[in-house]
C-alpha cells in the first residue's frame, strides 16, 4: 500500500502511547520526514492559495485591479464605442479599440451596477465607479493571484486533525476546490500532498514535482521571474545594441519618413549612438529613463534634431521599436518607428497630401450608403473637422461629437480609419470603420469598405458643402455677398504650416462693395482692397493691405470653401499641395 507522508514525529508529540498502540494499524500512513507536512500557516500553503484563488488580473483593463474579476456579461463604452463583453476573450475588443488610435486618450465607461467575483470566489455588487476605485485601492501585490503556472488535477491530500485525532484523504479537482480546502484548514489540521503532482508552466511545458520544497521553490521562482514592467529592460538593451536600425516611420504633423532615407542607426551599450548617411557620421546618445522613456539626442542639425525627445515605448522587439512623444507645448503627438528594413524614401507623398487636404477646412457627409441603404440624411446637420493631432469633431446646432482619425498606407493602399463616440448619437457607429481611400482631393474624399461577410460594399463620401452642394459652377457674387455681410476676423493664418495668426490678433475686417477693406483694432485703422474672380471651376481671392497687415496679401488665394459664417482660402505650390491657409470667421 502506498505510504502517506504524515509524520510520526507529530504523532508522538500529540498522542499518547496508548493511542498510538490503538492506531497501530494506521502506521502505513506515517512518514518520518517533517518537511512533507504543512499547516494553514505554512509558506507553501500561502503560495498554493494564491495559485488557486480566483484569477483577477486578466480583466484589469476593466476593473483596474488584480484582486477580483468582473462577472460577465457587462456593457462598456471604450473610446466612445459601446460593446458588450460576454466572454473573457471579448476583453480583447477593448484593447483593440485602444490600440487603434495611439494618439488618443483611452477612456472606458462601465454600465453599473456590476458584480465582482473576489479572490475567494465570493461575489459583491459594485454600484458606481467610485466604489470600484475604492476597492481597487485596497488591492495589494500579495493579494493578486499567481498566474504563471497551473496545477494538473486531480490532486490528493492526506489529512490529520490533532484535536479529533482523525486521518483521512481529500481529492481536489479544480482551483475552486483546492482554494476552498486550503482556506478551510484549522489550527489543528496537518496535511500532506500525495506526490508526484504535475504543474503546467507559463510556456506550456509540464513539470513533475516530488516534494514540498521542490514545489515551493518552483512557485517562488515563478513569482520572482514574472516581469510586470512594460518592457524587459535587459532584452530591450540587447536588441537595441545588436545590428543596424532604420527609421521606417516618422510622423510630426505629416509623414516625414522620407527625411531619413539612407540613414543607418546604431546604438552601443555605453549609451552612445551613431547615425550614418553617405559616409557622414553623426554622433549621438541614448538612455532609458526610470519611467521607461527612451531618450535620444543627435544634436541640433536637421533632420536628426527632430529625434531629440524622450520617447514613450509602445512596442519593442528584436525587429521593431515603436515610439511616441506628446508635445508639452501644443499636445500634438509624434511617432517614430525603428525597424530592420533600410529606408529608401519615396513613400509618403500620397499620405501627406491626403492629411493636408483633410485637415484644412471643414467637411460634410455627402453620401453614406450601407448595404445598399442610403443613410446620408443621418449626418446632414453635422460639420466635420479633422485636426492634425488625430482628433475629429462633428458639430451640429445642438450636439458635438468627438472622435479620432488616422491614415496609413497599408500594402500600397491608403486607408482612412475613423472612430467617433456613439453615446449621444449611435448613427456615428456607421462611420467607425477602416475605409479604403478611392479618391482624395481638396474638394472630395471618396471611401469604400467591404461589408462583413462580403455581402456588399459600403460607400462614404465627404465634400466641402452640406447635402452634396448645389451643383453648377462657382458663383463669385455669392462669395462677395457673404464677405460684405457683417465684420470678420482672421481665425487662422498658416504659412507653410507655421501659425502666424497672432499677427492679426484684435483686428476686425469689413469688406465694402467698392472693393475696399477696412481693418481696425479699436485704436488703429488699416486700409486695403480686395477682389473675387472666377478661374475655371475655382474662385480666386486677392487682397492688398497697408502696413502692418501686409503679411498675407501677396498671394493669389483659392476659395476652398465658404459658408455664411466662415471662409477658407488657400494657396498651392507647383505640385498642387496646400502651402498657406487663411480662414476668415464672422463676428
Amino acid at each position: 500500500m502506498k505510504k502517506i507522508y504524515f509524520l510520526q514525529y507529530f504523532v508522538l508529540l500529540l498522542m499518547s502511547i496508548t493511542f498510538f498502540s490503538c492506531q497501530k494499524e494506521e502506521k502505513e500512513y506515517i512518514d518520518e520526514t517533517p518537511a512533507d507536512t504543512i499547516t494553514a500557516n505554512s509558506p507553501l500553503t500561502g503560495l498554493l492559495l494564491r495559485t488557486s484563488q480566483n484569477p483577477g488580473s486578466y480583466d484589469d483593463i476593466i476593473d483596474g485591479n488584480g484582486c477580483a474579476s468582473v462577472v460577465l456579461p457587462i456593457t462598456v463604452v471604450a473610446n466612445g464605442q459601446q460593446i458588450t463583453i460576454n466572454t473573457p476573450e471579448d476583453i480583447l475588443l477593448i484593447q483593440l479599440i485602444f490600440n487603434q488610435f495611439p494618439n488618443d486618450t483611452d477612456t472606458l465607461e462601465i454600465t453599473f451596477p456590476i458584480t465582482l467575483e473576489l479572490f475567494d470566489f465570493t461575489q459583491v455588487v459594485v454600484n458606481n465607479q467610485s466604489e470600484l476605485d475604492a476597492f481597487a485601492a485596497t488591492c495589494g501585490t500579495n493579494d493578486v493571484e499567481i498566474g504563471c503556472l497551473d496545477f494538473v488535477y486531480p490532486i490528493s491530500f492526506f489529512t490529520y486533525n490533532s484535536d479529533q485525532q482523525q486521518t483521512g484523504t481529500v481529492v481536489v479537482n479544480s482551483d475552486l476546490e483546492l482554494f476552498s480546502f486550503l482556506q478551510g484548514l484549522g489550527p489543528n489540521d496537518f496535511i500532506s500532498l500525495d506526490f508526484p503532482i504535475s504543474v503546467i508552466l507559463a510556456d506550456g511545458s509540464t513539470a513533475e514535482m516530488n516534494s514540498n520544497q521542490q514545489l515551493q521553490t518552483l512557485i517562488a521562482d515563478c513569482v520572482a521571474n514574472t516581469n510586470t514592467d512594460p518592457i524587459d529592460i535587459s532584452q530591450f538593451e540587447e536588441d537595441l545594441t545588436t545590428g543596424l536600425w532604420y527609421i521606417e516611420y516618422f510622423f510630426d504633423d505629416y509623414d516625414e519618413t522620407d527625411n531619413y532615407a539612407g540613414y543607418e542607426f546604431s546604438f552601443a551599450m555605453d549609451g552612445t549612438a551613431q547615425a550614418v548617411k553617405s559616409g557622414t557620421n553623426v554622433p549621438g546618445t541614448w538612455a532609458l529613463g526610470d519611467d521607461f522613456k527612451f531618450d535620444i539626442f543627435f544634436g541640433t542639425n536637421t533632420p536628426l534634431d527632430e529625434l531629440d525627445e524622450d520617447w514613450e515605448i509602445l512596442e519593442a522587439t528584436a525587429e521593431i521599436i515603436k515610439l511616441k512623444h506628446i508635445s508639452g507645448s501644443d499636445g500634438s503627438t509624434d511617432y517614430l518607428t525603428f525597424g530592420r528594413t533600410p529606408n529608401t524614401g519615396g513613400n509618403n507623398t500620397e499620405l501627406n497630401l491626403f492629411i493636408e487636404n483633410l485637415s484644412t477646412g471643414s467637411w460634410f457627409v455627402n453620401l453614406l450608403e450601407e448595404n445598399g441603404t442610403d443613410l446620408t440624411a443621418n449626418f446632414n446637420e453635422y460639420e466635420f473637422s479633422f485636426l492634425r493631432n488625430g482628433s475629429a469633431i462633428a458639430t451640429s446646432s445642438n450636439n458635438t461629437i468627438n472622435g479620432f482619425w488616422t491614415a496609413e498606407v497599408d500594402s500600397g493602399n491608403l486607408d482612412f480609419i475613423l472612430n467617433f463616440e456613439t453615446g449621444t448619437n449611435d448613427n456615428f457607429d456607421e462611420l467607425n470603420d477602416d475605409w479604403d481611400v478611392l479618391e482624395a482631393t481638396q474638394s472630395i474624399i471618396r471611401l469604400s469598405d467591404e461589408s462583413g461577410g462580403g455581402s456588399g460594399t459600403d460607400k462614404l463620401n465627404f465634400g466641402r458643402e452640406p447635402n452634396g452642394g448645389g451643383g453648377g459652377g462657382p458663383d463669385p457674387q455669392e462669395l462677395r455677398d457673404i464677405l460684405q455681410s457683417g465684420t470678420w476676423y482672421i481665425e487662422k493664418y498658416l504659412v507653410d504650416g507655421d501659425d502666424e495668426t497672432s499677427d492679426y490678433s484684435g483686428y476686425d475686417f469689413t469688406f465694402f462693395g467698392n472693393q475696399t477693406i477696412l481693418a481696425t483694432n479699436g485704436s488703429e485703422n488699416v486700409d486695403g482692397i480686395w477682389i473675387v474672380t472666377v478661374d475655371g471651376q475655382e474662385l480666386n481671392f486677392e487682397f492688398d493691405m497697408d502696413s502692418p497687415l501686409d503679411g498675407a496679401d501677396d498671394d493669389e488665394y483659392k476659395a476652398l470653401q465658404y459658408t455664411s459664417t466662415s471662409v477658407t482660402f488657400i494657396t498651392r505650390n507647383s505640385q498642387g499641395q496646400i502651402e498657406d491657409t487663411l480662414i476668415f470667421k464672422k463676428n
